[in-house]
């Protein structure tokens, strides 16, 4: 099936510093130990910044209906139980440059901590010279894998 890119505008969040570590919860990336499990089971991140940009998107939110890739019981720590994560390609744009990456979809139903609202995309994309805390970015998304929808009060 065809892209139909969508896409939804927003800013840059700081987030719990879990992907990219270390952090209060994790004595390491999360990353650096999810990479190459999902590189084992078909995806490969080489090449993107070994982070997550938490894009928040309010007033809209989103949700992951038919993602391109979903790996179940990643152990990815013993600090836990394994998680589920699916991906979605995507696109962000950033003073008028595009940069691939993928939506990173960590399960909530199976996290234990460091959940995250309905209205934050964590994005793994490509290395952003000189994005910081605050600035604003465009993510095309795709249709057919990511809905997005207003908030409703």
């Amino acid at each position: 099936m065809n892209a139909q890119w969508n896409f939804v505008d927003g800013f840059l969040a700081q987030g719990y510093h879990v992907a990219s570590g270390p952090s209060s919860d994790y004595p390491y990336g999360a990353l650096d130990r999810q990479r190459p499990i999902f590189k084992a089971r078909g995806l490969d991140l080489d090449g993107y910044f070994n982070g997550t940009l938490n894009v928040d998107i309010r007033p809209y939110m989103f949700q992951m209906v038919n993602p391109e890739f979903t790996f179940q019981n990643v152990n990815w720590t013993d600090l836990h139980p394994p998680e589920h994560f699916s991906f979605s390609r995507c696109r962000v744009v950033f003073q008028a440059k595009e940069f691939e990456g993928w939506v990173y979809y960590p399960h909530p139903e199976t996290k234990i901590r460091n959940f995250q609202n309905p209205s934050l995309l964590e994005v793994i994309a490509q290395p952003i010279p000189g994005l910081k805390y605050g600035d604003t970015l465009r993510v095309f998304v795709n249709a057919n894998e990511i809905t997005t929808s207003l908030i409703r009060a």
